[in-house]
């Protein structure tokens, strides 16, 4: 039997909706978590909280933080409630390909219940101990919190 892979760190850009949702369920459950964040801790609803150990890039720019959050992952999940990505969540699975690096996209639309069963089966055929969570801003995707919390809550077994 092959042995389940144990997530070592959680990184994010700090952005509400999906980032946050991720940051706080590490923080919740002692697990490591930082990443890169823009440049004056820049997100929609203003400064991201110091609570989350992000660190700064040298630009404001969003596209870097995401590429250097993919960059420095094992691999990325990408949430979102929609079936279709669209504008940052896209660009992190091209930022992904580009990086080489293992890429899922975790839909509640499409995947549902089975989603933390995909979670899963990703996180131990890439062996990724350090896993960037990406997704949709919350104004974009008001129920995009609930479902990463729901998901990355039953990958861990609660």
């Amino acid at each position: 039997m092959v042995e389940s892979v144990v997530l070592q760190k959680i990184i994010s850009g700090g952005q509400t909706g999906a980032d946050r949702a991720a940051l706080d369920w590490a923080i919740a459950r002692g697990i490591p978590h930082g990443g890169w964040c823009p440049q004056g801790r820049l997100a929609e609803d203003g400064v991201i909280p110091a609570h989350y150990h992000l660190t700064e890039t040298p630009t404001a720019d969003y596209a870097q933080r995401t590429a250097w959050n993919v960059r420095d992952s094992d691999g990325t999940v990408v949430f979102s409630v929609a079936a279709m990505l669209r504008g940052g969540s896209q660009q992190t699975v091209e930022l992904a390909a580009q990086h080489r690096k293992p890429c899922l996209h975790l839909s509640r639309e499409r995947d549902g219940e089975g989603a933390a069963a995909r979670l899963r089966r990703f996180l131990d055929r890439h062996g990724i101990r350090t896993l960037n969570v990406a997704g949709p801003r919350l104004s974009q995707e008001p129920g995009i919190a609930g479902f990463v919390a729901e998901v990355l809550g039953k990958e861990a077994g609660g």
